[in-house]
């Protein structure tokens, strides 16, 4: 047998074993497989296409108004967010004004907060993060709905 024949059976027995790795992967689920042997490094993987999906709105009845359920409008994202009272996103995500869909809101227009208190839960990557006031003061406007995505930088609450 000459050299050139051994290269082509090792290639061959190569080729066989990425192959086996590869059907592998498919099988168990994982996403990439490395083997040594025999001094041959193979590293056989999958390239994950990962996609960013937001919560479907729920639909149903129309808010009712209430008296002083009214949220004070600032006069645009460019205004809010010049606001030296403005508390911005600091990441992009999913904003909650509760812990929880039954639980009552962390703050309402005119509440009085405390410098460190919860002011709403930002979710990103399956991690909720919770959101503290950084100065206290009152709650002068509220710029997002509930469960609204959010992205970094972001005016979501003005405190004076």
């Amino acid at each position: 047998m000459t050299a050139k024949d051994q290269g082509t059976k090792a290639t061959t027995a190569e080729g066989q074993m990425i192959r086996e790795l590869a059907e592998l992967l498919n099988d168990t689920g994982l996403s990439e497989i490395e083997i040594e042997k025999s001094g041959l490094k193979i590293r056989v993987a999958k390239t994950l296409t990962v996609t960013a999906s937001y919560p479907a709105p729920a639909y149903g009845p129309a808010p009712t108004a209430v008296a002083g359920d009214a949220k004070p409008v600032v006069s645009g994202p460019g205004d809010a967010a010049k606001h030296p009272g403005a508390v911005k996103s600091p990441m992009v995500g999913t904003a909650y004004r509760s812990p929880e869909p039954t639980a009552p809101v962390f703050c309402e227009v005119g509440s009085k907060v405390t410098q460190g208190d919860t002011l709403l839960i930002i979710e990103a990557m399956k991690t909720m993060n919770q959101i503290p006031a950084p100065r206290s003061g009152t709650v002068k406007a509220i710029l997002f709905e509930n469960a609204q995505p959010v992205e970094y930088g972001e005016p979501l609450i003005i405190i004076e």
